[in-house]
């Protein structure tokens, strides 16, 4: 009898075998999330640079509803070239990104600030102390501007073109930009306030007529900073809610 041979390991064929087929549900995979938003361009500023328009401003202001505090607005000439990324409506952004962008665009771009203090308000009405502030802020820039983009539907009387867009804070890379620039500026203040006039809860409400606003109000009835003109500090003052004296910034 011939000599039993033994199988050849390199001519073995191997039938691949079939996975196991994994019980239950897959498992989820999980996809980082990445913030693709870049922000608003600057696609209106250079098509108005393109029209022979330099430089191009934007404004806006934070504050006309508070019942305490200033109207602060702001003037933004933004670089062409360094245009922050990340721009917005500063009501649409976080504190932490507002901050972050605040710091960049004064880095980078032209501003300037102006405020309208409730004395103003309650001598000129909100309306007139609104332009009054925008204004302000535009003849503080470094240059004056050809052409000024402005949030809403009133435009304040400045030296130069100017265009109001109803909701440019949300269309318009210049109007953001002085908006993060107002809201932050306003929102400092207002914590200042707040550790001056303990009593109120500024730096929380920002001068808002919250709850918490109305209740200090007939608690302790307007400080200085109140706008003496709007309802609900006015009837403070007339006592109909029996509101206390007005304390002091030490208490």
């Amino acid at each position: 009898m011939p000599p039993r041979r033994e199988p050849n390991p390199s001519r073995t064929s191997i039938e691949p075998q079939p996975a196991a087929r994994p019980r239950g549900r897959p498992p989820k995979v999980k996809v980082p999330v990445v913030d693709a938003w870049i922000g608003l361009d600057f696609t209106r500023e250079r098509g108005l640079y393109a029209q022979g328009h330099a430089p191009i401003a934007g404004a806006d202001e934070v504050g006309r509803g508070p019942l305490a505090g200033p109207v602060v607005a702001a003037a933004v000439v933004l670089d062409p070239e360094r245009v922050p990324q990340g721009l917005d409506d500063s009501k649409r952004l976080t504190r932490a990104k507002r901050e972050a962008l605040y710091l960049e665009i004064c880095a980078t771009a032209e501003v300037a600030v102006a405020m309208a203090p409730p004395e103003r308000i309650d001598r000129d009405n909100i309306r007139q102390a609104t332009l009054w502030a925008l204004a302000q802020a535009v003849r503080g820039l470094p240059r004056r501007p050809a052409f000024l983009l402005v949030d809403g539907n009133d435009p304040p009387k400045v030296p130069c073109a100017v265009e109001a867009i109803i909701g440019g804070d949300r269309q318009i890379a210049s109007i953001a930009a002085a908006s993060i620039v107002a809201k932050v500026v306003r929102d400092r203040l207002m914590a200042s306030l707040g550790a001056a006039f303990p009593a109120y809860g500024f730096e929380r409400h920002m001068g808002y007529a919250t709850a918490e606003h109305s209740t200090a109000l007939v608690t302790h009835g307007p400080c200085l900073h109140h706008r003496r003109s709007f309802a609900p500090v006015r009837e403070q003052q007339l006592g109909l809610f029996g509101g206390g004296p007005v304390p002091d910034a030490a208490e």
